[in-house]
């Protein structure tokens, strides 16, 4: 007897339905074809005893399953439980008229329990697309899929119920989330607040249009001057997540596995990679490929601290991906695209011993070594980061004071204002929100100077020494600055601000 089940594949953020035809005929054996890996080839193993546990019988005929397409690599354990539901209705031990109208996946245990899956949000989406009456997955995955309207999701957690769900002996309940309420019920209970911070007021400031532009920041400062703990606050000045941004967010992280027991992730993600990280855990990709940092980060702020300990060539590979807001991976029989649109914060000490530009400290690095470190990050990553300020230690006077500093929360407030005026302004743009993201075109449409702007800008770019990569990065922050203060036009001030936010542009910074 021949009957068709069907599970999922993901690739990228994508699921692609597969068809798994089981065929079993006289004679003996098991037969798996259709690209299938070593996972899937084991399969049989656990689905036998599995079976034989919740008393029922793995065939002792010649089964042939094939997996199409045949010509897509099949990779992981979750295809077990469909692997195990059509063996079971090819040999007449549950009813088939149904099991071919739902998408079936799971890892099984040997006791015919289920194990989590990854990208189950994904399959649910390709499973509504394709008009599948419901999806059956294991039940610590039942959150996220059940995101999806329109789609019956089952949360089972063992073999056994799904076999009498198909037996008609057991009803089961597909599982309903308000998604609405899910998303608002986690957005807005920031861990790290802005009012922890004594001092720093022109730090938080840099933070504060940072946030409202979506621009990349890199933060100069010694040992202790607050640099991690400012980056940490950064999530939580950023304006709500959108329900878009919030579904592809949770997409990614579910492809990752990363989203147990839990449903729509409403917080923006912050990442922050050990300087040891490869290019490959950054940027994503291996042998089974798998979304990296970058990508776990949009939406949402990739931190690298201490850049300059980071090896040279895995920040070489984020110079695409920051300028595109996506990585591609190509291999030799497939190229994936994960989204990554993030907002990168960078931290560093201006010299090896960390204390240079300190008049209170000892200079322990020479010239030459503080050149070297400096150069460990290239001119084109620097390209890509528009705002560059140096923190200084807090002293001790600011350390003590009582009184708390301006929340998150008030901050937040004008960061959201100024970026529904971008919102506005890029409305007839496709896949374009805030100032960070414009290109070359756009800054000479939206950017416009008056003569005094266009003087100050010239004076600064010739006596800082400012180099050319500076200027469009200055007017992009200027824009930010001046919708900040809700006003139309750039002024001479916000230009003025603008500049001081180039600090490693200047030629001799170092002297």
């Amino acid at each position: 007897m021949l009957v068709k089940v069907f599970g999922s594949a993901v690739f990228g953020v994508e699921a692609t339905t597969i068809t798994v035809e089981v065929n079993i005929d006289n004679g003996i054996g098991y037969h798996l074809v259709g690209l299938p890996d070593s996972a899937i080839k084991e399969s049989s193993y656990r689905i036998a005893a599995a079976l034989k546990n919740n008393q029922y019988q793995f065939p002792g005929k010649k089964i042939t399953v094939n997996m199409a397409p045949a010509d897509l690599r099949k990779e992981g354990s979750a295809y077990d439980l469909t692997l195990a539901i059509g063996i079971l209705a090819a040999s007449a031990q549950i009813k088939s008229d149904m099991v071919s109208q739902y998408v079936i996946m799971g890892e099984l245990s040997l006791d015919g329990g289920l194990q989590p899956i990854k990208g189950a949000l994904s399959i649910a989406i390709k499973a509504k697309e394709e008009g599948f009456l419901g999806l059956i997955l294991p039940y610590q995955n039942v959150k996220e899929a059940a995101i999806v309207e329109g789609l019956d999701v089952y949360g089972v957690e063992n073999v056994a119920q799904v076999i009498q769900f198909f037996d008609g002996k057991l009803d089961l309940l597909p599982t309903k989330i308000d998604t609405t309420e899910e998303f608002h019920k986690t957005l807005d209970f920031p861990e790290h607040d802005f009012s922890d911070v004594k001092g720093q007021e022109s730090i938080k400031r840099c933070m504060e249009i940072a946030a409202a532009g979506g621009h990349n920041i890199i933060l100069i400062g010694p040992p202790g001057s607050g640099k991690t703990m400012l980056a940490k606050r950064l999530p939580s000045i950023l304006p709500p997540m959108t329900m878009r941004e919030a579904l592809e967010t949770t997409k990614i992280h579910s492809v990752a596995g990363k989203t147990k027991d839990v449903g729509l992730m409403a917080q923006r993600p912050f990442r922050s990679p050990h300087h040891t990280a490869s290019s490959v855990s950054l940027v994503g990709g291996g042998s089974y490929p798998q979304p990296g940092e970058i990508s776990l980060a949009h939406n949402g702020v990739l931190f690298l601290d201490e850049l300059p300990e980071f090896k040279r060539e895995v920040l070489e590979v984020m110079r695409q991906p920051l300028e595109d807001r996506e990585v591609t991976i190509s291999r030799a029989k497939f190229t994936i695209t994960y989204p990554s649109s993030f907002m990168l914060v960078a931290s560093m000490n201006p010299s090896p011993g960390g204390y240079f530009n300190d008049p209170n400290a000892p200079v322990t690095s020479s010239p030459m070594e503080m050149q070297r470190y400096l150069s460990k990050i290239s001119g084109p990553l620097l390209d890509r980061i528009d705002i560059h300020i140096e923190v200084t230690p807090v002293p001790f006077e600011k350390l003590t004071e009582t009184q708390k500093a301006e929340s998150s929360a008030a901050i937040r407030e004008r960061v959201t204002q100024a970026r529904e005026i971008q919102s506005v302004r890029f409305e007839n743009f496709e896949n374009m929100h805030y100032n960070a993201q414009m290109s070359s075109k756009l800054i000479r449409e939206f950017c416009i100077l008056d003569d005094v702007s266009l003087q100050l800008l010239k004076t600064a770019m010739e006596r800082l020494n400012l180099s050319a990569r500076a200027y469009d990065r200055i007017l992009k922050v200027a824009r930010t600055i001046a919708d900040l203060e809700s006003t139309t036009t750039i002024a001479s001030h916000h230009i003025a601000e603008a500049i001081q936010y180039r600090s490693l542009d200047r030629e001799g910074w170092l002297g």
